[in-house]
């Protein structure tokens, strides 16, 4: 891959690659999850999962296609329970929120993190479940969607899918013995709140799916009719805790030192000291889960704990980091973890049993102390290829396994009708480009500049090389290099360059020929800095160089403008297109006579310095010359200050006063006066 990447012609400094899979690299990644792990914030716990039964590993989401096969295996995906590892991101949901305001050049990215995290307006409380009296050693974490009443709740409710009545629990039988389909089931088990000091039983919903991914809820019949609801129909008592006065406005009772405040100073009271007492209270949203981290592939960075039957998860000790993967004779792919055979390293000792107690105090500061570093994110498109499968099975399929040859669909040579899609690029979809290939049959620069100009760098870009991108890429590499050409041809004509040779007309091209480069300058820094709109550079570029293509000889000849115009063009090419932007200022270095210095430096032309926009550009006239129009037929040029020249009113009065409108408007009837918003341009419709 290093090879294919300079191959394009892509400058990195390879002594700053940063390799993950390395030990020098996942050290710190271990090192950073002991300090979570020590912290509370990296735990254990059975979730469904989606599981390959052929390669028998976890699958993460964007691994299962739209049809629930595995995208290695084919295989159709399973959901099974496991003990997974999480790390409590719900912990710190509202700063994630909170921080995006800090990161405006995140563009887009922004709002899809802010919709990932959602609302953040409710909280987890933590419950200690108990059958008849006695703690079974669960813990439990509830949602609930105002904290400020959790003194007046009357139940928890979880789903008939929740991983209690399904997994290795102690309370499953339980459950599942009170458990009614189809019906809110009260069970025997209650959940003391370790918060308030109260019990409330914990009920089976009826519902399929809570809102988003939650599974576990409080349910409050003060500040909820459906939580009142079930409460009645089960027969549950609850203590209120809202008192609503005359203003409408809401106060808690029966909350212990809470009661009296308003309910935005209960909330902020209430989940405060959660936070403090370390049972719940972070704000989060419903739809924010911990994020599962586990994965089964062997390749994958082991997580530096040992499972002692005695003491449980015990870390492993800093000074032996990082803990490395062993060598294996074989790797097939297939089947169960090849770790299951490396006895000697599943096998280890408890660091409690040799060692002296090792824990040291985490607190959060250490992982919220330091913010965002990234001020700016640009999210990259994905370049996508043809994909073709069977429309029965989804079975994806090689070019060469389908028939192109009849005027419908395509059809697969073993049979059956055949989707054609396009999706990112993969071995096992047989979509994939070589890029050697491509770079041998178009050229590097024609590649690179294929690439940055088919679609913005977010957005995906369906790779055919049969578009008009790639010829309008080709044509215009074409025409930059008939554009050095000429100014060499014309400089070889015998005439020593001279700018006051030029005639009116010729300054005024010249002129255009200025305001045009300074333009594309301006245009294409703030592509290159601010919005990475390499397509609209690319845009402009063009526009510039149609500019230059219409130039006379002469002005070849003899304007210093064009010189320094195509000279710009080249070096703002270099970084898109190095090897043709370097022949291009070579042969523009030999230019006989150059007026410019520019062309004097020497050097290649990722040796010079970015042009800029030249000083005078950049300032603000008094006076503007307006073309004046009648009835859309051009009758002359009027100057009016800068001040006015978007005053219609104004403007139409300093024309008629002018002496093209004392000529022309004088004698004629007046229907309208349209000043253009863009151009200096004024439009009399008049009667004829």
């Amino acid at each position: 891959m290093r090879e294919q990447l300079d191959t394009l012609g892509l400058c990195f400094n390879w002594d700053r690659e940063v390799t993950t899979c390395l030990p020098d690299y996942y050290r710190w990644t271990q090192y950073l999850f002991i300090k979570l792990f020590e912290a509370g914030l990296a735990y254990q716990k059975e979730a469904v999962v989606n599981w390959d039964p052929v390669d028998q590993t976890v699958l993460a989401d964007e691994q299962v296609d739209e049809n629930g096969h595995s995208w290695r295996s084919g295989a159709l995906v399973e959901q099974k329970l496991l003990t997974q590892w999480f790390i409590k991101t719900t912990n710190y949901a509202k700063p994630l929120l909170d921080a995006l305001q800090d990161l405006p050049e995140w563009y887009g990215v922004k709002a899809m993190q802010a919709n990932w995290i959602g609302e953040c307006t409710g909280c987890y409380f933590d419950f200690k479940l108990k059958v008849n009296g006695k703690e079974t050693g669960e813990t439990l974490s509830a949602y609930s969607s105002s904290p400020e009443t959790v003194y007046g709740a009357a139940y928890l409710a979880i789903l008939p899918s929740h991983r209690l009545l399904h997994g290795s629990s102690s309370v499953r039988s339980a459950l599942q013995e009170a458990f009614q389909p189809g019906r809110d089931s009260l069970t025997d088990i209650t959940a003391h709140n370790l918060f308030t000091g109260r019990e409330v039983p914990l009920v089976i919903s009826h519902k399929e799916t809570f809102d988003d991914y939650l599974d576990t809820v409080v349910g409050v019949p003060d500040c909820n009719e459906e939580d009142l609801s079930v409460a009645r129909a089960l027969n549950l008592s609850w203590t209120s805790v809202l008192k609503t006065h005359e203003d409408g406005t809401q106060t808690l009772i029966n909350s212990e030192e809470f009661s009296g405040l308003t309910r935005e100073q209960a909330f902020n009271s209430i989940t405060q000291k959660a936070k403090e007492q370390k049972v719940g209270g972070y704000l989060t949203s419903s739809k924010l889960r911990d994020w599962l981290i586990s994965r089964q592939r062997y390749w994958g960075t082991p997580i530096p704990v040992v499972h002692c039957g005695s003491c449980g998860p015990v870390a492993v000790p800093e000074e032996e980091l990082p803990v490395t993967l062993p060598k294996l004779p074989s790797i097939t792919g297939k089947g169960a973890s090849p770790l299951e055979a490396a006895h000697d390293w599943v096998n280890c000792k408890c660091p409690r049993l040799h060692l002296t107690p090792f824990m040291l105090f985490v607190s959060e500061t250490l992982f919220m102390c330091y913010r965002e570093p990234f001020r700016k994110l640009l999210v990259q498109g994905l370049i996508k290829g043809q994909t073709f499968k069977l429309a029965g099975s989804g079975q994806y399929l090689k070019r060469e396994e389908i028939n192109f040859t009849g005027t419908c669909c395509p059809v697969a040579l073993s049979g059956g009708r055949v989707e054609v899609t396009w999706e990112k690029m993969s071995k096992s979809k047989h979509n994939g480009l070589d890029p050697q290939d491509v770079v041998q049959q178009y050229g590097v620069d024609t590649v690179r500049l294929y690439i940055l100009y088919a679609a913005p760098p977010e957005q995906d870009i369906l790779w055919n090389a049969k578009t008009d991108a790639l010829a309008g890429v080709l044509r215009w590499q074409s025409r930059l290099w008939q554009l050095v050409t000429k100014l060499r041809a014309a400089r070889q004509l015998g005439d020593v360059p001279n700018p006051r040779l030029l005639k009116k007309k010729e300054l005024a091209e010249a002129k255009k020929i200025w305001e045009n480069k300074n333009y594309a300058i301006q245009e294409v820094t703030t592509h290159f800095t601010e919005d990475f709109l390499f397509n609209a550079a690319i845009s402009r570029l063009m526009g510039l160089t149609n500019t230059l293509s219409s130039a006379t000889v002469r002005l070849l000849q003899h304007s210093v403008e064009f010189e320094e115009a195509l000279a710009a063009l080249v070096m703002m090419t270099a970084p898109m297109a190095p090897h043709l932007a370097s022949e291009l200022w070579a042969g523009l270095c030999q230019v006989k006579q150059p007026l410019s210095p520019i062309l004097q430096h020497g050097g290649d032309v990722l040796q010079q310095s970015w042009p800029t926009v030249d000083p005078e550009y950049l300032e603000v006239p008094d006076f503007v010359e307006l073309s004046v129009l009648i009835n859309n037929k051009s009758c002359g040029m009027v100057t009016v200050p800068v001040q006015v020249s978007k005053d219609t009113s104004r403007v139409q009065q300093l024309v008629l006063e002018s002496p093209v409108g004392q000529k022309f408007l004088s004698e004629r009837n007046i229907k309208r006066a349209i000043l253009s918003p863009r151009t200096a341009l004024i439009n009399f419709l008049v009667d004829e």
